[in-house]
């Protein structure tokens, strides 16, 4: 672990800022309900602490963490630091569908630690160098060093260095912790690409006259802020998410089949529920 860490903060000390670090606020996601909710955006240099709804929803929590982490970017190189079990259970990253969220493959610095020890060490060695846009932190479970104590120290860190760091996750319980904000992520139902009549595919679903592609739209997020330190919680969104200009935007109701009532039976008898008298 010795010779790990020190081959991380060699790569880490060769980092160039790719730009002027923006100056400490908050990073507005897009929707317009969202940002009001957290006071203008998510708070820039601190720690935020993302929940998987449910085991199964693991890649749902990391595909809202890349897109996160691809706004507090800003250009910059993100740090991605993975505890070895969360890999084998959750599976590997994917390169293109990390890119399809905004975060660009060839600037992620990716790290497997072997335990949650090891992922807390390399995640503060991370924190400490301002080159970065972003770090991600990815134990699995409940582990015995990611106690409240850690994650002040993580975020103290974050302060420090002005650098957004995300904490997901998965497998694990409410507990308490020095984030500034606590999320949980479900994956919620997309619109369909649907073909326009020259033949190009519609992302986000535009009406079309020539049939529907009959394929996934945007990515589309079930998020509930749960905590908020000096602020709202308890609210949810259902968030879809514009690849092309990074930006979250509030999802529009989902059209779909209504049953019809059988012809010549009065709506009462099939609606029992809606006599009056």
């Amino acid at each position: 672990m010795r010779d790990t860490l020190s081959q991380l903060k060699r790569r880490l000390a060769a980092l160039e800022p790719a730009a002027p670090r923006p100056a400490a606020g908050r990073i507005a996601l897009g929707c317009p309900a969202l940002d009001t909710a957290l006071g203008g955006g998510l708070l820039r240099g601190r720690l935020h602490e993302i929940f998987a709804a449910s085991p199964a929803e693991a890649s749902t929590a990391a595909g809202f963490i890349a897109a996160l982490s691809s706004r507090a970017a800003d250009g910059r190189h993100c740090f991605w630091v993975r505890q070895g079990f969360a890999e084998t259970e959750a599976g590997a990253l994917h390169a293109p569908g990390l890119a399809a969220l905004g975060l660009d493959p060839d600037a992620l610095i990716l790290v497997r630690a072997r335990d949650g020890l090891g992922v807390l060490r390399a995640a503060l060695e991370a924190l400490r160098c301002p080159a970065l846009g972003a770090v991600i932190i990815e134990p699995w479970g409940e582990p015995k060093a990611l106690d409240f104590t850690a994650s002040r120290r993580l975020a103290l860190a974050a302060a420090r260095s002005g650098v957004t760091c995300f904490l997901l996750r998965l497998n694990a319980r409410l507990r308490p912790s020095a984030a500034a904000t606590r999320w949980r992520a479900a994956a919620a139902p997309s619109r369909p690409l649907s073909v326009n009549t020259s033949g190009a595919v519609n992302t986000y679903g535009a009406a079309n006259t020539s049939g529907a592609a009959n394929a996934p739209g945007a990515a589309c997020f079930d998020i509930a802020l749960l905590r908020q330190r000096a602020g709202m919680a308890g609210t949810s969104w259902r968030l879809e998410w514009d690849h092309a200009l990074r930006v979250f935007n509030e999802a529009p109701p989902l059209s779909g089949a209504v049953a019809a009532l059988p012809a010549g039976r009065p709506a009462a008898d099939i609606l029992p529920l809606a006599r009056t008298g």
